[in-house]
């Protein structure tokens, strides 16, 4: 690997790397069999200062830089990629947005828990009619004395059965479009937030996604995350490091894949000899190790301009695009190269495959990231990369 890392990084991968292959793989498959909510993994990974790695040290949290938060979170995934979701939507987009945007007393009150694991946030933009658009969300918060009262339906929200907090994005201007939206940070045990639909998944089984409603939700104004109307600046500042976190449990997975195909490959004997001995299969190898590289160089380079406080929005939406279509062709080929064995729940590359392939939808599609990167090229004049 050509991307040099510190002594910092290094340890930090090392320490977790032991600690996803002897804690979190243990009970990776049966999680995915009876979709059970890693909650001790989670207070595990608290204790390891897994869960506010980018929050400062002032906030109970680990003062990580962004290069060693993808380096762990891709050894998590690579141990669980349920688990990892969960952890990549609290650090990335939770605990980033209440750091970049909360108040001193929102950091004091809801940042220091998050960081120490206290509970687990969650994110809540999407609804049943603005998935790739959300301007279009019909959420509204209309402001009620110190307090905003919020209704709306938000889907597909990540841990939304099992968050203690969600930063919820609502219209305070339907009129104003994108700048008449607002962010808040809601407590799961408010009386007007309730947990509905918990879906049924392909994969990422052990983490729930449910829909979430407000229903006459009562939020203070102290609790609005931002000034009104900088609900949508937040939303995609957070969702540029979020992608970063996408194409790092998109690099754990592809990387379990990657060894198993190996590991199978070397012991299966096909026709008087090792399958591994095979040029086409060699070549299949091949082309997954190059492309697990190339997405590990996309994703660190978007890490470290984020660490420099530069602009990266545009690499973290081509290491998001390059990464989650990256791992879908690599597992892909991992339940090829196991033949049979692979479309079996015997092998886990069964459940790499299933894991993976949401990688190319949730916080923003492969189309989007296609406009996202396109629009950054033509705004900019952006020709040499």
């Amino acid at each position: 690997m050509s991307f040099r890392l510190n002594d910092e990084q290094l340890m930090i991968q090392s320490m977790v790397r032991e600690f996803a292959h002897k804690v979190v793989t243990e009970t990776a498959a049966q999680r995915d069999r009876t979709k059970a909510f890693p909650a001790d993994n989670l207070k595990k990974m608290a204790d390891l200062g897994l869960l506010g790695m980018m929050v400062p040290l002032a906030y109970e949290g680990s003062d990580s830089d962004s290069v060693g938060y993808v380096l762990a979170l891709s050894e998590i995934a690579y141990a669980c990629a349920s688990t990892a979701v969960v952890m990549s939507v609290h650090n990335s987009i939770v605990c980033e947005s209440i750091l970049n945007f909360g108040t001193e007393d929102q950091k004091q009150r809801y940042l220091k828990d998050l960081a120490m694991g206290a509970c687990i946030g969650a994110f809540a933009l999407t609804e049943p009619e603005a998935g790739s658009d959300p301007v279009n969300q019909q959420t509204t918060a209309v402001k009620d004395g110190d307090h905003y009262v919020i209704n709306g339906t938000k889907r597909f929200i990540t841990s939304g059965k099992n968050c203690g907090l969600v930063i919820v994005t609502a219209k305070t201007d339907p009129a104003a479009r994108h700048k008449g939206i607002s962010a808040f940070i809601v407590t799961k045990d408010n009386p007007g937030l309730r947990v509905g639909n918990i879906e049924e998944k392909m994969g990422l089984r052990a983490s729930d996604t449910t829909d979430l409603h407000f229903d006459d939700c009562r939020v203070p104004a102290t609790d609005r995350l931002g000034e009104e109307g900088e609900g949508f600046q937040i939303a995609m500042k957070g969702l540029d490091g979020g992608r970063i976190g996408i194409a790092a449990q998109s690099l754990g997975v592809a990387q379990a894949a990657f060894v198993a195909a190996v590991r199978y490959a070397e012991a299966r004997d096909q026709f008087g000899q090792k399958i591994a001995k095979f040029q086409g299969l060699r070549w299949m190898i091949a082309d997954m190790a190059t492309e697990i590289a190339a997405a590990r160089q996309l994703t660190l380079s978007a890490a470290a301009m984020k660490d420099r406080k530069e602009n990266f929005t545009l690499q973290a939406s081509m290491a998001k695009l390059f990464a989650s279509e990256m791992v879908n062709r690599v597992t892909a080929k991992a339940v090829q190269i196991h033949g049979g064995y692979g479309f079996t729940k015997d092998y886990a590359v069964e459940r790499y495959y299933r894991d993976a392939r949401v990688f190319t939808i949730y916080e923003g599609t492969s189309e989007i990231q296609r406009i996202v990167i396109a629009n950054n090229i033509f705004k900019s004049k952006f020709r040499q990369l």
